[in-house]
């Protein structure tokens, strides 16, 4: 596995995946994941706006989500294929929080075309060590729909320990969605 990351940029390689931060030049690279797998990724994403498929909607979002990095407040990653440079998915933190809580929340998407090969489980598993290892944090929590059985096995083999149910919780296709709430604790927190 080879390692380079910095407490506002992430790249960490590990077999045939990269996992890296997003930057302003991959507008288009990530604008094309979307609108490839749109109709995939509809019943597990809030409702988006026509700008959210387009070369320039990502260059905002992009502009806006460096600034968060550089404040160390969010983290927008993608997960590509070493060898084609192809985008496979994302990972997102968002909502840290630092003292007392060390805590924060990741979200992630996955490719049609890269579910069911351990991908997912692989990426994450390098994010949540990144936030564990350079940002110290006691805890990352996500969230799931009780429908999405993939969602729940990955975040089972990672170890996350379920720890209730969310009424209501997130705004995803329109339709206000329960979802069950989990949480990885980092068992080498420094205090």
């Amino acid at each position: 596995m080879e390692i380079t990351s910095t407490p506002t940029q992430v790249y960490e390689r590990d077999g045939e995946i990269v996992l890296r931060s997003a930057d302003l030049a991959d507008a288009e690279l990530i604008c094309s994941y979307f609108v490839e797998n749109r109709d995939f990724l509809k019943p597990w994403e809030p409702a988006r706006d026509e700008e959210f498929y387009t070369h320039y909607g990502w260059y905002q979002r992009l502009t806006k989500l460096r600034e968060l990095h550089k404040m160390m407040l969010g983290y927008y990653l993608l997960i590509t294929e070493v060898e084609s440079g192809k985008m496979l998915g994302t990972i997102s933190f968002s909502n840290l929080v630092r003292f007392p809580m060390h805590s924060c929340t990741v979200g992630y998407s996955l490719a049609e075309s890269a579910q069911g090969k351990g991908v997912m489980t692989k990426a994450l598993k390098m994010a949540c060590d990144y936030m564990f290892r350079i940002h110290n944090m006691h805890r990352v929590c996500a969230c799931y729909m009780p429908h999405n059985g993939r969602s729940e096995a990955v975040l089972q083999r990672l170890g996350f320990e379920y720890e209730g149910m969310a009424k209501s919780y997130l705004l995803i296709n329109g339709e206000w969605a329960d979802h069950n709430m989990t949480a990885l604790i980092n068992p080498n927190w420094r205090g």
